[in-house]
């Protein structure tokens, strides 16, 4: 199965210029938990969470933050025919759990979460397999106890 057959089509995104309440509020509207940041051209340049915004913005304090400073700069995208094994590895690979979807001149389309994976049989339980691979905890030696 091919991600343009799971994905979410109408994909709401910010600027990263844009005040990180905008991405918020966006967040809040479609039920979800990242937004991609995109430039005029509908180009992904990176990804809010809301992780981010709460760690970064209430966190640490940040009042007036845009995206631009919060936002994950590196960002996994997919086209329109990845296969979703292939999708899953990624999402796997790169402990995360959304993957903007881009056409062929690298324009925003849609975007594909785990839970579009986990929707389809798409290899016993591969979807399942991503997500205990993506929720690893991630080195907490540094962590304020």
């Amino acid at each position: 199965m091919k991600i343009q057959d799971l994905m979410t089509k109408d994909v709401q995104c910010v600027r990263d210029s844009e005040p990180v309440q905008r991405a918020a509020q966006i967040m809040a509207q479609v039920n979800c938990g990242s937004v991609p940041v995109c430039d005029e051209q509908e180009h992904v340049t990176g990804m809010v969470t809301d992780r981010d915004i709460a760690i970064q913005v209430v966190g640490n304090g940040k009042q007036n933050a845009t995206c631009r400073d919060v936002m994950s700069r590196e960002v996994v995208t997919v086209k329109p025919d990845t296969d979703a094994h292939e999708a899953a590895d990624l999402m796997a690979q790169h402990q995360i759990r959304r993957l903007p979807v881009v056409d062929a001149n690298g324009k925003l389309c849609g975007i594909c979460a785990i839970g579009d994976l986990a929707t389809v049989d798409i290899h016993i339980n591969e979807a399942g397999d991503a997500l205990s691979k993506i929720s690893v905890p991630t080195d907490t030696s540094n962590a304020i106890h």
